[in-house]
């Protein structure tokens, strides 16, 4: 066993039996370097990441890399989900010196963390020859070495954009760039890999709901359906995959991510409201289902992730061969429920079927009944590996997006599962009032970053809009306070992913992009935007103004990686404000279902002297463009009002 035995990280606890003398993340590392005068090896993944385990097993697992490693370097292993500021500032480096990233990350550096070379996967023999040359190098040329690494890191240096004013500009170029990318024929857009970006589909259809682009709309629906057509969703045991390796969302790559099904959970519950199609909120149910029985501790938080590989064999947990489920089901059933989800003799992948219902004509719920004994049949087959790390970023994400599903449905399950999640990040992840980046096995890991806060202050919002218990709202304003204290760059704006209490690098990024996940800044964006329009506007309407500044000028090179910061953009201009004040607190119960989506409610708990009481009864008042409309005791009045 090497030194990881002792780490939380599934993905680090993976590597403590390797003959790879691995550090974990430290100070002693690089001092051992400095001391050894050695380079270090830097190697960066997730648990659930399949590379990562071809790497491992190919590599890390084999006594003559291990020898040439242990000989000539200090190696580390770090995981990303634990350490997202390492992975964000040599993610950079790698894309600097290859033009491409992903993981496994592998960096070359000095003891002073200065990055020389790098890449991703290496099999086995480049890796071996790349060692070798590497450690010759270090020792005939170091200077050189140094001089490539230095010169990559001052040209990574963040280059301050100049603020300027969000335009509508910039949401009429992102949806010009959705619409000429758009695959009408199998939704998406682009060409394979094809990745869910479900803020992306949220962005369109609130093009649709702000600004009555229809084809916005359409382009984001079409994109669902085919999304829970394929095989990317897991039609035996609900929840969606990372991503499709293939065109028509037939193939997936098979790991499970939290934050994905979060997302698109929140996008199928916003398309259920904004259209009333019921497919949408069947499609969120069965996504939620799975994260409640799959991804859900008992202490309440959600865990992150289910392993693409079973037995080291990419989605042999998922796949069916066509005599299976004749066998487990009966002839006659068995046969049609392989017709319904295109498994054949034939199969769909490496010989094997990923259900899937891309060429269903119609789809019918008959076939519900069998899924758990399926279910379980899968289960005693093969058995997936659980990250079991419970993240604060994505644990928020999922707060908010089971909030947006009961304010789509009414079922107080997912409110109860959102509220059991929210005391678990309050009580486990902020002892003493200090955030952690996440939990596990009774452990914490380290200092929130940018994101942890930003998603927590997202989920107290979340609930706010369903609950308008003041709280929430508090605790959201408090947290942004926080982020204000310890991310804010004031010089150039926006917010640094590291803050005041993590560990200085020789970067200090500050994300703006919004890529498989909305980045820390957008989701301040939106918060802060949130926030001015349910406090006074002079408490955060300066800050939500700045922070909308700083990301137009970031998005200004392509608006479309910026989606979550639009979404922010277009909720500056809310459609109408409800304002409530109650006379008995019992009104509020279930204002959140009755109203349409996009209607930003505020809940008072006592008249004041701007909102009295009429008639001494609960009153509504509805405000649009500065300007509130006559009040009325009415709710359906209230919202019918012009």
């Amino acid at each position: 066993m090497n030194r990881l035995q002792h780490e939380i990280s599934p993905y680090l606890l993976q590597h403590a039996e390797n003959p790879v003398d691995w550090y974990p993340w430290c100070a002693e590392a690089f001092e051992s370097a400095r001391r050894e005068g050695k380079p270090v090896f830097l190697s960066i993944g997730y648990s659930t990441c399949h590379w990562c385990h071809v790497m491992a097993h190919e590599s890390f697992e084999d006594a003559e890399i291990a020898a040439l490693l242990n000989a000539y370097f200090i190696c580390i292993k770090v995981d990303k989900e634990e350490r997202p500021d390492v992975d964000s500032v040599y993610m950079r480096v790698c894309e600097a010196y290859t033009g491409s990233g992903g993981w496994p990350t592998s960096i070359f550096m000095t003891p002073a963390q200065i990055p020389f070379f790098a890449g991703t996967y290496f099999p086995k023999g480049t890796l071996l020859a790349l060692l070798k040359n590497i450690a010759a190098l270090w020792q005939t040329d170091r200077a050189s070495l140094e001089k490539s690494g230095n010169a990559v890191l001052k040209a990574l240096q963040p280059d301050a954009r100049r603020s300027t004013a969000p335009a509508s500009a910039l949401t009429e170029r992102a949806f010009s760039y959705f619409h000429a990318t758009f695959d009408s024929a199998c939704g998406g857009f682009g060409h394979a890999p094809k990745f869910p970006a479900a803020h992306n589909l949220m962005f369109l259809l609130a093009l649709d709901a702000w600004e009555g682009n229809a084809e916005a709309r359409a382009m984001a629906e079409k994109t669902l359906l085919q999304l829970y057509r394929g095989g990317i969703f897991d039609h035996i045991g609900g929840g969606f995959s990372r991503y499709s390796t293939d065109r028509r969302f037939l193939v997936p790559h098979f790991e499970k991510m939290l934050y994905d099904n979060a997302l698109l959970i929140a996008a199928y519950s916003m398309a259920f409201r904004l259209t009333g199609n019921a497919f949408y909120k069947t499609v969120a149910e069965k996504t939620a289902a799975y994260v409640l029985s799959e991804l859900t501790a008992p202490s309440g938080g959600f865990y992150s992730a289910q392993d693409a590989d079973s037995d080291g064999v990419e989605g042999k947990y998922y796949v069916f061969g066509a005599e299976e489920l004749p066998r487990l089901l009966g002839a006659d059933i068995g046969a049609l429920f392989n017709r319904y989800y295109g498994i054949t003799p034939s199969g769909n992948f490496e010989g094997k079927n990923i259900p899937n219902l891309l060429d269903a004509e119609a789809f019918t719920d008959v076939f519900e009944p069998y899924l758990p004994r399926v279910r379980a049949y899968r289960k005693e087959r093969a058995s997936l590996h659980l990250d079991d790390k419970v993240l604060t970023a994505w644990n928020g994400l999922m707060i908010a997006a089971l909030a947006s599903l009961f304010a789509a449905t009414g079922n107080v399950e997912y409110l109860s599962a959102a509220e059991r999640a929210c005391a678990f990040a309050e009580t486990t992840l902020m002892p003493g009032g200090t955030l952690h980046t996440g939990w596990r096995d009774g452990r914490l890991l380290g200092s929130a970053f940018l994101d942890d806060y930003a998603a927590l202050a997202l989920a107290h919002l979340s609930l706010y809009g369903v609950t308008f218990r003041e709280d929430h709202l508090e605790k959201a304003a408090a947290l942004a306070e926080r982020v204000e204290a310890l991310f804010f760059d004031a010089e150039a704006g926006g917010y640094f992913l590291s803050g005041k209490e993590n560990e200085t690098l020789v970067l200090r990024p500050k994300e703006t992009y919004d890529g498989a996940m909305p980045s820390g800044n957008s989701m301040m964006a939106f918060v802060l935007v949130k926030l001015s329009l349910l406090y006074d506007e002079s408490r955060f309407g300066p800050r939500a103004e700045a922070q909308l500044r700083f990301l137009a000028a970031e998005a200004e090179p392509a608006p479309a990686g910026h989606c979550f910061f639009l979404l922010a953009l277009l909720l500056s201009q809310p459609r109408k404000k409800l304002v409530c004040v109650l006379k008995n607190e019992k009104d509020a119960e279930d204002i959140a279902l009755r109203v349409p989506f996009g209607t930003l409610v505020r809940v008072l708990h006592k008249e004041t002297e701007t909102y009295p009481l009429l008639n001494e009864r609960t009153t509504y008042y509805v405000c649009t463009e500065n300007a509130c409309l006559p009040p009325t005791n009415s709710l359906e009045e209230a919202l019918g009002q012009q």
